[in-house]
């Protein structure tokens, strides 16, 4: 199956879905304080992973980050930022405008971001953990790229899959992708009826009982 066909069926679904699929799979991926820095769009796409460090001399160094995306030649890939000082940024206005100009479908950082008006003026989706006003220059430096990184718990390598939205953001390792593209499509159709029995008056009690959740189970094995 192409890549556009798995990112297509992957952005069909929701975080929730997702991560209820990888929750029935008994893998990891879902995350928690990962959250939009403004009232962005919602993105799928592949991990472009960079890992930062707290800088620890005076040597001057190309800006974090600039590399990974001076190198992107695709369009389906999403940077995936750990590794930074609590309250420092990780991401500014001048990094949005040169991902948009690669065709970057989005940044998700284990950390804060700042310029987030302006990320919002050309409409580039930021994902992290808050927002701040400090710079990282001389406070941070890019160590790594293309590397498996912990991201708020979640082990994440380059080539990953990634989903986020407006609850939050998970990833999926790229070698369980179709796996949980079944199962979560799978649920999606169960939930849509699940929610129709509601809308048609059927007690939620039965609706949302634990054998319902016990059928996709059923289905899947």
């Amino acid at each position: 199956m192409t890549q556009a066909c798995l990112l297509n069926r992957l952005f069909a679904l929701d975080t929730n879905t997702v991560s209820d699929a990888l929750d029935f799979l008994g893998l990891p991926g879902a995350t928690v304080g990962l959250r939009p820095l403004w009232n962005c769009a919602k993105i799928v796409g592949r991990a472009s992973t960079v890992l930062l460090a707290a800088k620890t001399d005076s040597t001057p160094t190309a800006h974090l980050i600039t590399p990974v995306v001076e190198q992107i030649a695709s369009d389906d890939r999403v940077l995936v930022i750990a590794g930074g000082i609590e309250g420092i940024s990780c991401w500014g206005d001048i990094l949005a405008n040169a991902a948009v100009s690669k065709r970057v479908r989005g940044t998700v950082i284990d950390g804060f971001s700042r310029d987030i008006d302006a990320n919002a003026e050309i409409g580039y989706p930021i994902y992290g953990r808050g927002v701040t006003m400090i710079s990282a220059r001389n406070r941070v430096v890019q160590i790594a790229a293309a590397v498996t990184l912990n991201v708020a718990g979640v082990e994440v390598s380059e080539d990953d899959y990634v989903i986020a939205d407006t609850c939050g953001t998970v990833f999926v390792a790229q070698d369980c992708i179709e796996q949980v593209l079944e199962l979560g499509e799978r649920i999606a159709r169960r939930q849509d009826v699940m929610l129709t029995a509601v809308r048609r008056g059927r007690p939620v009690t039965e609706v949302m009982h634990d054998t319902q959740f016990d059928a996709i189970q059923a289905e899947h094995a």
